[in-house]
């Protein structure tokens, strides 16, 4: 009973917020769903049109930067403390990883993917059930489920893992920009830092500052 009220009383602004935005986001659906489709198509269709290059390129760099980092000398960096060993071996590992990430959907699209473009090729770049939707299909069927999104996986695993494993902090994307963000309000306060004209000098200095808490599970965000 203490445990679930002590859990209680660390949700903090952020669950609110981020429950606020679900459920207004949720109650524009159901009150207007026709207004609801045609903005999050709009959007949709934007997104594809103006940033779709930036996607790909995207894809590629987080594949080539996971490569980088494995072959380099941080690749043998442990993600738990030093002299530690892991818990499961490498194959148990692939397995644990492989169904918790792709199994499941794998199963569905891995067919239904490639035969949705091969009938209805993207951005009409072939003609229906041809070779080269057959092809194009297949592409992009490689691209969504080979190596580039386990490379994108990968990198907020590896970073949420060794905040977590190695530094003791929760298993949470917050904890990971807070050594960033003290740094950059530390450095703004400095009178020859890179800050001291311009809009980041006036608002940076007044940012809340990460405070670590003894207990790593109860870090909070205060006041500078």
């Amino acid at each position: 009973m203490q445990n679930v009220q002590r859990n209680k009383s660390e949700i903090g602004v952020v669950f609110w917020v981020s429950a606020a935005f679900a459920l207004a986001f949720i109650l524009w659906g159901v009150i207007a769903p026709q207004n609801f489709g045609a903005v999050t198509q709009t959007i949709f269709d934007w997104v594809v049109s103006n940033l779709g290059w930036f996607y790909l390129l995207a894809g590629n760099f987080f594949l080539l930067f996971v490569v980088v980092l494995a072959l380099s000398r941080y690749g043998k960096l442990r993600l738990g403390k030093e002299g530690e060993r892991p818990e499961f071996s490498r194959f148990a590992w692939f397995a644990m990883l492989f169904q918790a990430g792709m199994g499941p959907s794998l199963i569905f699209w891995g067919v239904a993917e490639p035969l949705s473009h091969y009938s209805d090729p993207p951005f009409g770049l072939a003609n229906p059930g041809t070779a080269e939707a057959a092809q194009l299909g297949m592409q992009y069927s490689y691209f969504h489920w080979a190596l580039h999104p386990w490379a994108m996986y990968a990198v907020v695993g590896v970073v949420v893992g060794y905040f977590s494993f190695r530094r003791d902090e929760p298993g949470l994307i917050s904890p990971i920009p807070i050594p960033a963000w003290n740094s950059m309000a530390n450095h703004a306060n400095r009178p020859n830092s890179g800050f001291s004209s311009g809009p980041p000098s006036r608002i940076l200095p007044y940012l809340p500052k990460a405070r670590y808490n003894a207990n790593p599970r109860k870090n909070v965000v205060t006041s500078m």
